[in-house]
């Protein structure tokens, strides 16, 4: 069934964490900087020296801000807005000074701005980036430039958004585990608090029993041979209530499983859908397929991601009946 393929979920997990974005995945776009280094290195830029020490500084300060942009408190350190504010500075210097291909930094400043910044600051913040980039593009290519302050403004306003919905979703996929670990914990409670119940009383009669058995045992032996007989009953009872708890928490029926699977779904923001058609089951079929109810819901909230779960029991005029979940 489909649950049973969810049980290798957990080195997913892992890989789509592993695949969460960070600094790396800013570095290709330096790329777009190699027009600029062609120049330089074919002797095209004027005082080569400079240039070539503007494009050190800017890429040093270029992946230090995105390095540093993935993990709030880094982003939000006063190191990495001076190193953005100095990185905007460098563009706009290199820019002014060589123009053509050197007014591609200031998409990839775009780049960084998105990564660095988040809003309410970003909308201030973007629209000076993109005004800079505009204004001295412009200076050198003309309203032809514009395009230059377009690129920059996307570049700001899409990695921001991109990144942002990361980290949606990192916290949703946090608030889930932390739901299924505390539906767990809570089922234990739950279960340890029926076992304190069930136990309680039958233990205390049991001692109760063998106290006064003992007293009559040295008069009265008959009433105490009965004292012992109600101990043996006792303790068979309560081995079967242990039993039906431990295995099926007191004979629960398959209803009350698929009860508690809407609710553990539901909080754990998965959508349920449970149909279920046909006769009424016999009580050890009920027992099986509430067990593998609980199994398979409890895969898919710890492990599957997933946004809906379909939860199907279709039973037929025999013995026969089909459970089927799907997320």
């Amino acid at each position: 069934m489909a649950w049973l393929r969810r049980t290798r979920g957990t080195s997913c997990e892992t890989f789509r964490d592993e695949r969460s974005p960070n600094g790396f995945s800013l570095l290709p776009w330096l790329l777009m900087g190699m027009g600029a280094f062609s120049n330089l290195f074919q002797g095209e830029t004027p005082e080569p020296w400079i240039g070539g020490l503007g494009l050190l500084t800017f890429n040093s300060l270029y992946v230090y801000v995105s390095f540093r942009s993935f993990v709030k408190e880094t982003r939000e350190a006063t190191s990495t807005r001076v190193a953005l504010a100095l990185l905007g500075l460098v563009t706009c210097a290199l820019a002014l000074a060589y123009g053509g291909n050197w007014l591609l930094f200031f998409p990839l400043l775009g780049l960084a701005t998105g990564a660095a910044v988040r809003m309410p600051q970003l909308r201030p913040v973007g629209l000076v980036v993109g005004v800079l980039a505009g204004g001295v593009s412009v200076f050198h290519d003309g309203w032809g430039g514009l395009d230059i302050a377009y690129a920059t403004w996307i570049s700001t306003m899409v990695t921001a958004a991109i990144l942002s919905l990361s980290e949606a979703v990192r916290q949703l996929r946090t608030a889930r585990e932390e739901l299924a670990r505390r539906a767990v914990e809570e089922e234990r409670l739950r279960f340890s608090r029926d076992l304190h119940d069930l136990l309680g009383h039958t233990l205390s009669v049991i001692v109760v029993k063998s106290e006064a058995a003992r007293r009559l045992a040295a008069g009265d032996v008959a009433a105490a041979q009965a004292q012992l007989n109600d101990i043996e009953a006792v303790g068979r009872q309560a081995l079967t209530e242990i039993r039906e708890a431990v295995t099926g928490y007191r004979q629960g029926t398959l209803r009350d499983e698929l009860d508690r699977a809407v609710s553990a779904l539901r909080a754990a923001g998965i959508e349920p859908d449970v149909r279920r058609s046909g006769p009424p089951l016999v009580p050890q079929t009920e027992a099986l397929l509430g067990w593998v109810v609980r199994e398979a819901v409890t895969n898919v909230v710890r492990h599957s991601g997933a946004a809906r779960c379909e939860i199907v029991v279709a039973g037929s005029g025999g013995e026969r009946v089909r459970l089927t979940v799907t997320d």
